[in-house]
């Protein structure tokens, strides 16, 4: 015999309980200035200091090159910290637990989430911009631009799943420092910090890492570069599904 709690939820109701999810925790990370502050300081003023003040006279053009290199650092922060440490504290404390209890859709969680970490991700882009024209006078069109903050933005979406693959290993307690062990090695063997291309063991290892990808697609966005972005996309996409399907079966599994 069906009951009520057998009728699929209705559409505006899934709507609103998708825009609740995605507003608290939009709302619970601005009001944690542990971390926001740096989340949105490190990357600006990490670009203000070496792609501003120790480069003037060079044309722009390190500037230009650190845009796309901080504008990558800036993106890792929102996702792997907003999934990993809040994932990790979560499972700790049972929250998680009980927001699967909830009469709630199951993706609310993970696109509340994602809506949090792309909306840093956009305003710390958006920041390194107007630090780039206003600042360091960079010549950069509009139309590269909106290239930079999408590409940036929505390549976000790699580290919020690695960040998600994380939480579901450590403990709360542990989560920052096993972050903070993945995100600044991974910029500085990147590239973010400084070219790998004389380095040659770096060289060999960049392409492993999701960070380089994201860089060379943001150096294409603002004209450092050109080639094919295909390849860059693609491994930016397999990473995303990998780190999801292993977390999705680590979260089935342990909770």
């Amino acid at each position: 015999m069906d009951t009520v709690f057998d009728a699929p939820m209705p559409r505006g109701r899934l709507a609103r309980a998708y825009l609740q999810e995605a507003r608290s925790e939009v709302l619970r990370y601005l009001r944690n200035p542990g971390f926001l502050l740096p989340t949105l300081l490190f990357p600006t003023a990490f670009y203000l200091m070496f792609g501003v003040l120790l480069n003037r006279g060079d044309g722009g053009h390190m500037a230009r090159y650190l845009l796309a290199a901080y504008a990558t650092f800036g993106v890792m922060a929102p996702g792997l910290f907003g999934f990993g440490i809040s994932l990790a504290l979560e499972r700790d404390n049972g929250l998680l637990t009980l927001k699967r209890a909830l009469p709630m859709p199951p993706l609310a969680y993970l696109v509340g989430k994602m809506t949090m970490a792309l909306g840093i991700a956009s305003v710390v882009v958006i920041a390194l911009l107007a630090l780039s024209v206003g600042v360091a006078h960079v010549a950069i069109t509009p139309a590269q631009a909106l290239q930079l903050v999408a590409t940036s933005v929505f390549g976000a979406l790699p580290f919020c799943a690695l960040g998600l693959l994380i939480g579901t290993f450590v403990k709360g307690q542990a989560a920052p420092a096993v972050i903070n062990m993945v995100y600044l090695p991974m910029a500085v063997m990147s590239g973010l910090w400084f070219p790998v291309d004389r380095i040659p063991a770096l060289r060999a290892m960049a392409p492993v890492w999701p960070a380089w990808h994201l860089d060379q697609l943001a150096l294409e966005a603002v004209g450092m570069q050109s080639g094919a972005q295909a390849p860059h996309l693609l491994a930016l996409a397999t990473c995303t599904a990998l780190c999801l399907w292993v977390a999705a079966r680590r979260l089935r599994r342990v909770g």
